[in-house]
């Protein structure tokens, strides 16, 4: 049975900074986090066949996860034109934090569209405010 594929969309040292730590934290990680990292100076135009041609190589049949830090920056707007006909196999989560990126990789056997509602949950679990 194929897992879900990972695949980051970030800002420029985003997503190899986070991927790096949750190697450090976990070790082997369960599934392969690939990344796709937008350089500020680059537009989704610049990098749509690439990103297109990223997912081809990474969906082995359970869909691809895309994580992406920003919402409406040009990293999930490259995401979301990627994202589109009824056989898409694709779920897009914004706000990519590290609790978000552990949590997928603790749930890693999961279906697409339940993973990504763990993402979403990781993401948000992992904030916390103190006590005065």
């Amino acid at each position: 049975m194929s897992q879900v594929a990972v695949l980051l969309i970030t800002h420029e040292g985003v997503g190899a900074a986070l991927r790096q730590v949750a190697e450090r934290l976990i070790g082997r990680l369960p599934v392969s986090v690939e990344l796709l990292e937008v350089p500020f100076e680059q537009t989704p135009d610049d990098l749509c066949a690439i990103a297109e041609a990223r997912l081809r190589e990474l969906d082995r049949g359970a869909g691809v996860l895309i994580l992406c830090d920003l919402y409406g920056a040009s990293p999930e707007r490259l995401a979301g034109r990627l994202c589109t006909g009824p056989e898409c196999r694709v779920r897009k989560v914004c706000g990519l934090n590290l609790p978000m990126l552990l949590r997928v990789l603790n749930y890693a056997d999961r279906p697409l569209d339940e993973l990504a509602e763990i993402a979403a949950g990781g993401a948000h679990g992992g904030i916390v405010v103190d006590e005065p």
